[in-house]
């Protein structure tokens, strides 16, 4: 029984790890949409600090709540890494594509390469190997991704392409060292120290902007950027870098490839966009790409090859 234990329990981490994914995916799925609201009322720049700086409240109360450890010195570079990524260059990046004219729908299809970019992350990294099989179902979903933007008028570069551009490459750093420390302390304690280690930037540069730039406080300010600032910047990370920690980087980086499609759905829904035939066709055609994805392997490199379930094990009793 203790063989077949330990057989089976690595394949059903990893199962669970994609299934906080998808979570995750979910849940960012609502942050462009949630975004366009923000700006009907509040600066880019506020949005993008600001959201973090909210987060950080959240993440110093959940610290002090669980009396939690700092971090070490080896995982501070990685801490920073995550904040440039997730708390100041996605955030910012791709709040100022949509304030230069980028639609939530055309935004999204762009950022779909995302999941591209953070299995190359994952592989300079963390030391993954994704299987030749893996790479091209990957390449193709971001294949799918380009030419919809191509078909829908996105053939030149726009300075908001630019900026989504910068934004997916600052997500894929941020998602790749976030996922590599979640293997040595729990998803949400990364999220939390990131921003707790970025507050004393966010605090003061929040405060300077909702003192210079008279926000209006809409119904649909306070929704967008509430739901950015709770969601977007903080809870789904909860789940999203214990996903990557359980299933691979490479591997469960590929779920996001469905939040293209997830956005566009929302776009339609709370922005009136555009959702035609070639919409449709393409979010077929990613989300078969996202299933190819997942029946391939990737092979855990030396930073990754240990055993899951006793490092689960020691993980839980260390953070009690």
């Amino acid at each position: 029984m203790r063989g077949k234990d330990s057989a089976t329990a690595p394949a059903s981490i990893a199962q669970r790890g994609l299934g906080l994914a998808g979570l995750g995916v979910l849940i960012y799925s609502f942050t462009i949409p949630s975004t366009v609201y923000a700006l009907e009322g509040l600066d880019p720049y506020l949005i993008g600090i600001g959201r973090s700086a909210a987060a950080a409240v959240l993440a110093m109360l959940a610290l002090a709540a669980v009396r939690a450890r700092r971090p070490r010195r080896d995982q501070l570079p990685g801490l920073l890494a995550v904040g440039g990524g997730v708390i100041f260059g996605f955030p910012v990046l791709s709040t100022l594509a949509l304030e230069h004219g980028a639609s939530s729908a055309h935004s999204a299809v762009v950022v779909g390469l995302l999941p591209a970019a953070t299995a190359v992350a994952g592989v300079l990294r963390a030391g993954e190997r994704p299987s030749p099989a893996f790479w091209l179902a990957s390449g193709a979903g971001a294949a799918c991704v380009t030419a919809f933007a191509l078909a829908r008028g996105a053939g030149h570069l726009t300075p908001a392409d630019l900026l989504l551009f910068g934004a997916l490459v600052a997500a894929a750093i941020g998602y790749t060292e976030g996922g590599r420390l979640a293997r040595d302390m729990a998803g949400w304690r990364v999220i939390s120290w990131a921003t707790v280690i970025c507050a004393p930037i966010t605090f003061p540069v929040t405060a300077y902007l909702l003192a210079t730039t008279d926000p209006d406080w809409t119904a649909h300010t306070v929704t967008g950027f509430g739901y950015v600032a709770l969601f977007s910047a903080y809870l789904g990370f909860f789940a999203w870098y214990e996903g990557l920690a359980r299933a691979g980087i490479a591997r469960a980086s590929q779920v996001q490839l469905a939040q293209p499609v997830l956005t566009l759905l929302w776009s339609g829904i709370l922005l009136g966009e555009l959702i035609d035939g070639l919409t449709v066709l393409a979010a077929v055609a990613v989300l078969v790409c996202v299933a190819l994805t997942q029946r391939t392997r990737v092979r855990p490199g030396h930073l990754a090859g240990r055993n899951t379930v006793a490092h689960d094990e020691r993980r839980s009793v260390a953070s009690r």
